[in-house]
Formats: C-alpha cells, structure tokens, sequence
C-alpha cells in the first residue's frame, strides 16, 4: 500500500468527524505537520479538504459530489432481485418492482406466479394514480416535509399505513398490494408489490399477504442502505438492523 495514499485516506477519515487543526490533522496519521501540511494542500487542490477562515480544515464538496455519484449508481433492481425472488417463492404470486419516472409507474422487474400467462411488465409503463404501486410511490412524495394533511386523503392514508392496494382498478384485471422501498433518508425509491389475476384471487386473500410484503420491502431497504423500522418477520428474510449494509 502507498504510505502517502494510506495517509491521505487516514486524514480524510478523520476530517469525516469534524473540522480538524493542523497540528489535529499530525497527530491523526502520526507525522510531522510539515508533511501533514502537504496532505491538506493535495487534498484541497482536488476539493476532497477545505480550509476554513480559523484555519482548521473541513471535508471539501467535491466528496459530496462523488458520494451522491455513487448512490444513484446503486441498482435498487439488483439488489431487490434475490428478495423479490424469495418473496414469489413463499407466496407463489407474482412479485414486482417499480419506480416512478416522469410521473408514471415503470415496472423495473418481476417474477412471475399464480396464473403468470401474460406479457411481463418489465419495461412497461403505468399511470401512478391507477395502481397500487404508483399510490405507493406518490405517498413517498414530495421530499420536502409535506404533512399527511397536506396530501390527498387516499394517499395520507397509504403513508399512514405503509401500503396500497388495488382490484382491477387499470386496464389490466388484477389486485395488487404494494409497499414502498426507502432509502438511506427514508426517502421512497421504489415500490415492492404482489399481485394476482382478480378473478382467481380475491382482495382479501391477496391482502394476507401484506405482513410478507412489508417485511420483503423493509428487506430490500436494509440491503440499498435505508434504514427503515423493522416491523414484520425478520426471521424470515434477515431484515434486522444489525445486518443492514452501509452504503458510504
């Protein structure tokens, strides 16, 4: 290992906690402040420190920019596969992933159940406000503190609950229950859903599934880094918090 970029990495680990003094900054990676000196400056030159006006040194935004780089990077499809799998193979319905992109629902996977005769979805699009994983996706918007009260009633009452659920309210006749997908702020990034032909599953029986589906979406939320409250079943997909995955 480079000395030099093991120390620099050193330094930005201790900059991570708080703004550091050069004298802070030596002693953190065990050298002389001369060579502590050179680290800041190459650190600050790349915007990964910054200097502030008493002279203690800041981690720099080009991290920040370079964090948010990478979560976006992160395939929520890819890291939901195997949950999504396990979750059709408990319950034999079909088993979606979706998210919301320009207003509407695009299914980003699925694995096929009960009565899974038709097209796939995967690629396709539908209106949010007709389906259980676009009331999903809708109750997780917007970002910037709106109340329940503040929401229309139908969606207040799905972010109040956690889920949605649908009965051959689209196009195609199915019922459907879903739940929202959070990231590390808590933020909706997709929506987990069961669904099933509407004339061979009724709504209620569709609906016992929901304690599944909870735990299945709190899983796939601790897997992308979220840190949601486990509520249902952690023996049967893993979801506890000690485990949940860091994602920075």
């Amino acid at each position: 290992m480079s000395q030099s970029v093991d120390r620099a990495l050193t330094l930005l680990g201790s900059l991570g906690d708080g703004p550091v003094t050069l004298e802070q900054a030596a002693t953190s990676i065990g050298v002389h402040k001369s060579t502590a000196l050179r680290l800041l400056r190459t650190l600050e030159a790349h915007g990964f420190a910054q200097r502030q006006p008493d002279l203690r040194y800041r981690l720099g935004g080009r991290l920040l920019s370079l964090a948010h780089r990478a979560l976006e990077e992160i395939d929520v499809r890819q890291v939901a596969a195997p949950y999504l799998a396990a979750l059709n193979a408990r319950c034999g319905y079909t088993v979606h992933l979706a998210v919301l992109q320009d207003g509407e629902v695009l299914y980003l996977d699925e694995v096929g159940g009960y009565g899974a005769g038709r097209p796939s979805r995967i690629g396709r699009r539908a209106p949010a406000t007709g389906t259980a994983v676009g009331r999903v996706l809708l109750a997780g918007l917007p970002e910037d503190g709106t109340r329940e009260d503040e929401l229309p009633a139908e969606l207040a009452a799905v972010r109040r609950r956690g889920w949605a659920a649908e009965s051959a309210e689209h196009r195609e006749p199915v019922t459907c229950v879903a739940a929202p997908v959070a990231d590390s702020g808590g933020r909706t990034v997709a929506a987990c859903a069961v669904s099933a032909p509407a004339d061979r599953v009724r709504p209620a029986e569709l609906a016992r599934m929901v304690p599944e589906l909870l735990c299945t979406a709190e899983a796939i939320s601790l897997a992308y880094g979220g840190s949601p409250s486990p509520r249902w079943c952690e023996n049967r997909c893993g979801a506890r918090p000690a485990a949940r995955a860091s994602r920075t």
